[in-house]
């Protein structure tokens, strides 16, 4: 028999619901994003389905037909997984279960995998295991299938229910043991966040995948992991970086994506004091990614969830190296319409300008625009730095000339 090889990827299908609150094109792009998760997740999507519902189905999601339809596919194509974009009820995901035979995968399912294969560090697997149990805990009666609980007879009344009553109480002292271990390590975390004394400190926000471990590599001259897959990074990293003779410190923390999933926002939110407690907010976008705009609005929604929407923020556009056409609306762009002839310039006279306070352009990757960007960092931190301490702002020159 031979061994599955790294490059074997569990085949999967992909299943999106059409409604009122989220149209054809909408569905498109979620399940765009579902699929790069499913392939960073090591899985291959052979096929997408989607369904025009305005109420869902209780019992499976999807209609009857549609399942019927996904069924059919499953079992010629021997798929392994079936993942649906929105969250499924405990019920929905053991009727599905029970008719396709096969793994039934919600978003939420495939993100909680997705952090527990990327966690590194002890707080964050305890952060990720929690989140975990949190969404086990009400779907335990589904995995008891072999004691067959609901058909009764002789000898099958009562050992089901206890076994599963047993396993919910382990599961729930669980969740306890995992809240008491992260308050712990956030007290000790708040004792370092202290002992950093009053330096300013720079947070590195943004969606996932936009390339902000590889700005704080290129700006903090470290090695972050950096790698073209959703939530390459889960821990947050913080360096001390100097800029002329200028210190600061700079965080990157965990990439936001649109509808993540309750349990790991609630989770990681002793991760997020990083940018809680940070003076600056630097906010990197993909301005290749074709939705971009929306990544900006989750963003800042989260930012508004943990109370920092009010922060000063610079909005860094990255990525512009590969910059297609039909990523953006450049009607206000007078060069041609392809990424070798946008100038910074050029890009400058866009909308995007004026974003919060002044935009940047650049590419992490490519190093383009990185002189500016420093320039402007300075600027800032200089700014926070004089008000902090008054009586040795003539340290820092005001205007910072590079070679």
């Amino acid at each position: 028999m031979l061994e599955k090889k790294d490059t074997d990827y569990e085949k999967a299908v992909l299943i999106g619901v059409i409604n009122k609150d989220q149209d054809e094109t909408k569905v498109k792009e979620y399940l765009d994003e579902l699929e790069f998760l499913t392939f960073t997740a090591g899985g291959e999507v052979s096929h997408r389905f989607t369904q025009r519902m305005d109420v869902p189905n209780p019992k499976t999601l999807i209609g009857s037909g549609k399942m019927e339809e996904v069924e059919q596919y499953v079992q010629a194509n021997d798929i392994g997984s079936v993942i649906f974009d929105d969250e499924l009820s405990p019920a929905q995901q053991r009727n599905i279960e029970k008719q396709l035979r096969c793994k039934i995968i919600d978003r939420t399912s495939l993100i909680l995998d997705i952090f527990a294969q990327r966690a590194q560090t002890s707080y964050a697997r305890t952060q990720v295991e929690l989140a975990q149990y949190q969404y086990l805990l009400p779907r335990l009666t589904g995995l008891w299938t072999h004691l067959e609980r609901q058909k009764g007879g002789i000898g099958m009344r009562g050992p089901g229910e206890t076994e599963i009553e047993t396993d919910r109480r382990i599961v729930r002292d669980r969740i306890s043991l995992l809240k008491k271990k992260l308050t712990k390590i956030d007290r000790q975390m708040e004792t370092q966040r202290g002992n950093r004394g009053a330096l300013v400190r720079v947070a590195l926000v943004g969606y996932t995948n936009v390339g902000k471990s590889t700005l704080m590599n290129v700006i903090s001259k470290s090695d972050v992991f950096a790698e073209n897959k959703l939530f390459a990074t889960l821990d947050t990293t913080v360096r001390k970086v100097v800029i002329g003779n200028l210190p600061f410190l700079l965080s990157d923390t965990v990439g936001f994506i649109r509808k993540l999933p309750t349990q790991l926002v609630e989770s990681f939110k002793s991760t997020l004091d990083e940018v809680r407690e940070a003076d600056l907010l630097l906010h990197v976008v993909d301005i290749s990614h074709p939705q971009f705009e929306e990544h900006i609005d989750s963003v800042n929604k989260i930012l508004d969830e943990i109370k920092s929407a009010d922060k000063k923020t610079i909005m860094v556009f990255n990525k512009i190296d590969q910059y297609q056409n039909e990523t953006i609306d450049t009607d206000d762009l007078v060069t041609e319409r392809t990424s070798a002839h946008f100038t910074i310039e050029d890009w400058k006279n866009t909308w995007m300008e004026k974003v919060g306070d002044r935009a940047l352009f650049i590419s992490a990757l490519n190093k383009e625009n990185l002189d500016e960007f420093r320039k402007r960092v300075y600027d800032e931190v200089r700014d926070i730095h004089v008000t902090r301490f008054p009586y040795n702002n003539f340290l820092y020159p005001e205007h910072l000339d590079f070679p």
